[in-house]
């Protein structure tokens, strides 16, 4: 049996097509918004509301973010039974606004199949639909799991241009828009769940610059934007010009109702009056780390956060991203010291605290980490003290983040960056215990830069300035210092980006000047850490590579990294 259905071009429109005389102009409204994952309710009336609000601003087309109706990803929701019934009520329920045709991201269930589709909305009819094409099944992606391939092009006439529908990664492949244009669209709109990576907006407008260009056709470019678990949708929504360039553009980060006009004669849109500021690399990188745990705490029901403030480096960013993704009322910082704590450390996470002006408590483990110490002496049977000593104080530490967020409410946010998460330079159950890791995909050396690009904002320094130019330690022992364990970090990092997110190999590596026992430690530190990073918190993603569903190791395997 045939999974592709039979989908004519269509006509929404029974004001205007090709063949009446051609209006002067059509207006699209660029819904970029956040639509949560599941709450179809919430989702369809969000749509009610843009498509009236856009339809008084005048707007001809509202254009929604891909599978808006669901939110994006899905994942297993899909495969509910219930989906299909669902789907079709809430779609009924927008048959009712008029004199705006709506094109929404839902998903399409029939005995074909499930399929990522557009629905074409008009004056209380669902016009038509277009099924995605090319299903991504890389990285975070896995939709051959749960859609069927769509196999027809679909464009419809509306007040003289005609306009061809396409999803996501259907833009990135050559062949969708040009069988379009063959079939004499001229115009292209693009429904999209595009997530955010490190200079992803950079990609995008190359692509969509090419796409124009070899096909002579504008396009209206809608992206999704929010947090969902570990990915960030940011926005970025285009509406481009024939020639490539940018006519129109939505800020990054943040829900946008942008309006394009275009002219039918010229098949050109107007130029926005003022563009959105360019974000470098640091503010792009932050603004996506506050709004993964902004949305992530927000939508899972927390009423507050905790955060073990240590002094360090990392603990320190990540108050900042805290309090400024839910407010300072919303934060709870505690330091735990030990007798390996310096003074400084002390001092550096009391002044931030109140610099943020956050609940600041100061919990010692002293007695917490000799009750244990001492319940274990007789098993220990005298051997001499080790890393289990160490790890010892992070799990006393862990307990009590866990107890506080048992009795209050809150989530406990762990501090660990890439680099560490890499090497397996965490304790399971002790610094790694918690619901979500703000810098889980920060390297080290990030850490540094995000946090010289926080204090850069305002006048007084959020992070005291020693807690950057200090040496990293776990203060687990007397005068402990990262260095003595782990490379120095911008080579370490160096190591691992090449390793993590290039996939280069071992002699890959060393051609690139690495020292060859050097790289052949880092790399058997990361092998023999993927247990640890399998137990860890979820994290916002912002590289290409991060840690979670898009790079899965087996825990158990004999691959060689000299093979």
């Amino acid at each position: 049996m045939s999974k592709d259905t039979d989908n004519p071009n269509l006509n929404p429109s029974h004001e205007a097509s090709k063949t009446n005389k051609p209006q002067d102009t059509v207006t699209f409204a660029l819904a970029q918004s956040h639509f949560l994952v599941g709450d179809i309710a919430t989702n369809v009336e969000k749509m009610r509301t843009l498509a009236l609000q856009a339809r008084e601003q005048g707007a001809d087309v509202i254009v929604f973010p891909e599978l808006a109706l669901l939110g994006y990803p899905p994942q297993d929701l899909l495969l509910r039974p219930s989906l299909s019934g669902r789907v079709k009520s809430a779609l009924s329920t927008l048959s009712d606004i008029d004199d705006i045709v709506m094109i929404v991201g839902y998903p399409h269930v029939d005995h074909h199949g499930t399929f990522n589709s557009a629905a074409i909305l008009h004056n209380g009819h669902q016009k038509g639909f277009y099924h995605k094409q090319m299903l991504p099944n890389y990285g975070v992606f896995d939709e051959r799991r749960y859609f069927d391939k769509g196999r027809n092009q679909v464009l419809f006439d509306y007040k003289g241009i005609t306009i061809g529908l396409l999803i996501c990664e259907d833009l990135w492949d050559k062949n969708p828009i040009a069988e379009l244009k063959k079939q004499g669209a001229d115009l292209i709109v693009s429904l999209n769940a595009s997530p955010f990576e490190i200079e992803k907006q950079n990609n995008r407008k190359a692509m969509l610059a090419k796409r124009s260009r070899e096909n002579n056709l504008p396009i209206v470019y809608v992206n999704a934007v929010g947090g969902q678990d570990d990915l960030v949708f940011d926005g970025g929504s285009m509406a481009v010009q024939a020639d490539g360039s940018v006519a129109h553009e939505a800020p990054r980060f943040m829900n946008q109702l942008l309006l394009a006009t275009l002219d039918v004669n010229t098949a050109k849109f107007n130029n926005q009056a003022k563009a959105p500021l360019s974000l470098s690399r640091e503010s792009e990188m932050y603004q996506a780390l506050v709004v993964g745990l902004r949305d992530y705490v927000n939508h899972s029901g927390f009423s507050g956060i905790i955060v073990g403030l240590s002094g360090g480096i990392d603990s320190a960013l990540t108050l900042c991203i805290a309090v400024d993704a839910l407010g300072a009322d919303k934060v709870y910082a505690v330091m735990m010291p030990y007798e390996y704590t310096s003074q400084i450390s002390l001092e550096d996470a009391q002044a931030q605290a109140r610099r943020l002006n956050v609940s600041y408590t100061v919990c010692p483990i002293f007695d917490a980490v000799e009750g244990i110490r001492h319940t274990l002496a007789p098993l220990f049977n005298k051997s001499p003290a080790d890393t289990t000593e160490e790890n010892i104080q992070a799990r006393a530490r862990g307990v009590v983040l866990m107890a506080l967020s048992n009795k209050f409410g809150h989530l406990v946010i762990t501090t660990g960056n890439k680099s560490e998460l890499a090497v397996g330079y965490s304790t399971l159950y002790g610094d790694m215990a918690g619901g979500f890791d703000v810098l889980k995909d920060v390297y080290k050396s990030q850490v540094y830069k995000l946090a010289s690009y926080r204090n850069r904002l305002e006048d007084t320094p959020v992070i005291p300035e020693r807690v950057i130019t200090r040496p990293p330690s776990a203060e687990l022992r007397p005068d402990q210092k990262d260095q003595d364990s782990l490379p120095d970090y911008d080579v370490l990092d160096d190591i691992l980006m090449s390793y993590i997110d290039e996939d280069m190999g071992y002699q890959e590596i060393i051609d690139k000047g690495f020292d060859a026992e050097m790289v052949a430690k880092v790399i058997k530190m990361v092998d023999n850490s993927e247990y640890k990073r399998l137990q860890s918190p979820i994290g916002t993603k912002i590289s290409h590579k991060a840690f979670g569903r898009e790079r899965r190791y087996p825990l158990v395997n004999k691959w060689s990294i000299k093979g």
